[in-house]
């Protein structure tokens, strides 16, 4: 029998109403019952059902942040399992969540485990290159309850275990296989670069295993240092967000005096977070979702030979308490809040220790690895972790005048200012995001793009291309709701409002602080603005010789 086209498409439109019409009437979208005597074969029924699902806008609300299919990419697949690519699980659930081996997820929340192999039946899969999770069955492994409205297309998830951690009373990253190689730093002042690379190794791992280099983080930097120096956290987050680096150990390997200027970096680091000293709730989180948090210590010891009261060798547990500051850089990769007090020598209120990874070889400590007690005067005071590390090829181009990084401070004394640099297009581009520093936490902000930028008149004609807030201080790199297109040649200002409770100077700057490894520090390089109100705005070198630190990020047209 023959039918004419129009009839199939009409038949195929009222087929289309009665499943979205029967799918948002439904009480339980779990189970299919008879309609009218007949039992719908789930195999024809869900794929219709995750069509028209998928055929509008999927909104998460997943304890109490919210995302939608617009932002992520969000499906429902033909099981009528809610999809999230696994990347979103670390912040969307507040846990840890990695792939082994490309083929197996693990999910971990406060002492519960949820373990996938890759399958298209059991809610882990791969599509088109990146992997996917179910929340429908995470939810019932992590003790989560889940529910879909279908009314709105919302899921909503909450957590059972409230006022339960987040994390574990005893957790190391070694038993995870996210720990990078132990390395020797020598007679060199490296621990700060080893700290950084092996912090942004760990941050990597378990799905890829790189070796980044500590001579080219420690030599080819902006600042004016030698390896015998020693350096500080800061310069390595500056180096990294400058896309000087990182770049392959075997390409610039460690301890020959040398290094090259011609390697590029063959990762972007677009997001540190930097967080509150003695904060070992957040510092915790932040291992167990990222990896390895780079810390700060004040250390007696010298290398994996020298003897001091503060550390007991049998039991590799260390703990200084006075008034010196930090002059050596670790990783946390782990702690124990059960770790005894008496393995320490010196007497301490309570238990609790960070497991640390030094950079003194594999005859220090458990090989390499040493406990700090909770108690220490400086382990945790100055912590960064690195939590957005993506391929080179991310975006075409970066625009910036801050190669140092975040050296000081300014503002008009009061929490919230405007700045803005002025940067010209190389070619046709399209302007797609901006890095800047938040330097406290619970900062918002507000950013601008001005085309066609002439003088400071121009920025009355500044538009709004992203707002939003920061939980931590550290860099950050916001996506531009819509892309600015750009032509050769053509001047624009990337404008940042910030605002940072609290704060009396909350924009971030390089300039010359007077210490000796700044004394080289470019500030010809940029063009800046800055403004009490947004109206009128006076070219930062008025008020103080120095940079902005705004970046732009561009993709060639």
């Amino acid at each position: 029998m023959k039918y004419s086209k129009r009839y199939i498409a009409f038949t195929f439109i009222l087929a289309l109403i009665f499943v979205s019409n029967f799918y948002i009437y439904a009480k339980d979208s779990s189970t299919l019952g008879a309609f009218r005597g007949a039992q719908i074969d789930n195999t024809i029924w869900s794929p219709l059902v995750a069509a028209d699902v998928n055929g509008t806008t999927i909104r998460l609300r997943i304890e109490n942040k919210e995302y939608t299919s617009e932002d992520e990419h969000v499906y429902m697949d033909e099981n009528r399992n809610i999809m999230v690519p696994v990347s979103m699980l670390r912040d969307a659930l507040n846990s840890s969540a990695h792939v082994y081996n490309k083929n197996e997820l693990l999910v971990e929340k406060h002492s519960l485990t949820a373990d996938f192999k890759l399958a298209d039946d059991n809610g882990f899969v791969q599509y088109k290159g990146q992997f996917y999770a179910s929340l429908d069955k995470l939810s019932k492994l992590l003790d989560m309850t889940c529910s879909f409205d279908t009314a709105t297309n919302t899921l909503t998830m909450t957590d059972k275990s409230e006022g339960v951690s987040t994390v574990p009373t005893k957790y190391d990253l070694r038993e995870r296989q996210r720990v990078s190689l132990i390395r020797d730093q020598g007679s060199y002042g490296t621990c700060w670069a080893f700290a950084a690379t092996s912090a942004l190794e760990s941050a990597l791992m378990p799905e890829e295993q790189l070796l980044f280099s500590v001579d080219h983080m420690s030599m080819s930097n902006s600042f004016n240092v030698n390896q015998y120096d020693g350096g500080e956290y800061t310069m390595g987050m500056a180096y990294l967000a400058a896309w000087q680096g990182p770049v392959y150990d075997a390409d610039d390997p460690y301890g020959d005096g040398v290094t090259r200027d011609d390697l590029a970096a063959v990762k972007h680091v677009q997001q540190m977070l930097i967080i509150d000293g003695k904060d070992y709730q957040g510092i915790k989180e932040a291992v167990f979702k990222y990896g390895g948090v780079q810390t700060s210590l004040y250390s007696t010891i010298a290398s994996s030979k020298t003897k001091t009261p503060y550390y007991n060798k049998q039991t590799n547990s260390y703990c200084y308490m006075g008034q010196d500051k930090p002059n050596h850089d670790v990783v946390i990769i782990g702690w124990d809040d059960n770790y005894p007090k008496e393995n320490f020598n010196v007497d301490l209120e309570g238990d609790g220790a960070f497991i640390c990874q030094n950079s003194w070889g594999s005859s220090f400590g458990d090989n390499g690895v040493f406990y700090v007690s909770y108690y220490d005067t400086n382990v945790g005071t100055h912590n960064v972790v690195y939590t957005d590390i993506e391929s080179a090829d991310n975006y075409d181009n970066i625009y910036q005048s801050d190669l140092c990084g975040w050296v000081g401070k300014m503002g008009y004394d009061k929490e919230d200012m405007y700045g803005a640099n002025i940067f010209t297009a190389q070619s046709a581009e399209s302007l797609r995001a901006s890095g800047f520093y938040a330097t406290a936490a619970d900062t918002s902000y507000k950013l601008y793009v001005v085309k066609n930028f002439e003088n400071e008149y121009s920025f009355k004609n500044k538009t709004l291309v992203a707002e939003g807030s920061l939980k931590n201080a550290g860099y950050y790199t916001v996506d531009f709701d819509e892309p600015v297109d750009l032509e050769s040649g053509e001047r624009y200002a990337i404008v940042l409002y910030i605002n940072t409770p609290g704060s009396t100077h909350p924009m971030a700057i390089e300039y010359n602080s007077g210490e000796a490894y700044m004394s080289t520090v470019n500030l010809d390089d940029g063009e800046g603005y800055i403004s009490y109100d947004g109206v009128a705005y006076i070219n930062v070198k008025e008020k103080q010789d120095c940079n902005l630190c705004i970046k732009a990020f561009s993709d060639n047209r």
